[in-house]
């Protein structure tokens, strides 16, 4: 049963804002990132409802571009922000240099608005060659690092390669791999919720 402390707590948002990794590709509405993240943080007794913001196929283009058309279609400011964009600016073989400044502009922009990021990092296919993982990886840890932003250094961790975590396209993840996502990020989001300041 339920505190009355734990009845009575505000409903934290937590905007999920990302690509096909977040939106949820080709799973029923309770098995994406958002229904299973909100589960699994009320399940810890944090009253929390995750808007899904996430737009398959999204570059950070994409998402720089639709940041404030999302934000201001919200009731109200989201009280943190999960960002998770890159994966299909580096499937593309974009210029990291071009993410970099996309999701810069991004978290300057929520960091404008007073919202608190989780940034969930990508790491390069190691196909396109060592010179360019190592400046797209470095994108993530060094962005937390400038804008004071909590980092979740790989979004797929554990999920890829492993057995039944991956849809056939061996690109997005499945219900289950979903659920290594959530049990992964779980901790740094919970982290960042409680220090949030009082509602």
């Amino acid at each position: 049963m339920m505190s009355q402390a734990a009845v009575a707590a505000p409903v934290r948002t937590i905007l999920a804002f990302g690509d096909s990794l977040t939106a949820g590709y080709q799973l029923g509405p309770q098995d994406g990132f958002a229904p299973q993240l909100e589960a699994a943080l009320r399940m810890t007794g944090r009253q929390v409802r995750v808007h899904n913001a996430g737009v398959s196929g999204d570059t950070s283009a994409q998402g720089r571009a639709r940041l404030a058309w999302v934000l201001k279609g919200l009731k109200t400011k989201p009280d943190l922000a999960i960002v998770e964009l890159g994966a299909n600016d580096m499937l593309r073989g974009q210029p990291p240099f071009a993410a970099r400044a996309n999701l810069d502009a991004i978290l300057t922009e929520l960091k404008k608005q007073g919202v608190p990021v989780v940034l969930a990092g990508m790491l390069a296919s190691p196909n396109l060659g060592p010179g360019y993982a190592r400046e797209f990886n470095a994108i993530y840890p060094d962005l937390a690092k400038k804008h004071g932003a909590a980092l979740y250094p790989f979004f797929m961790n554990g999920v890829v390669g492993g057995r039944g975590l991956q849809l056939a396209d061996g690109l997005h993840p499945s219900k289950a791999g979903v659920a290594v996502i959530v049990r992964g990020i779980l901790p740094t989001v919970t982290r960042a919720l409680d220090r949030l300041p009082a509602k």
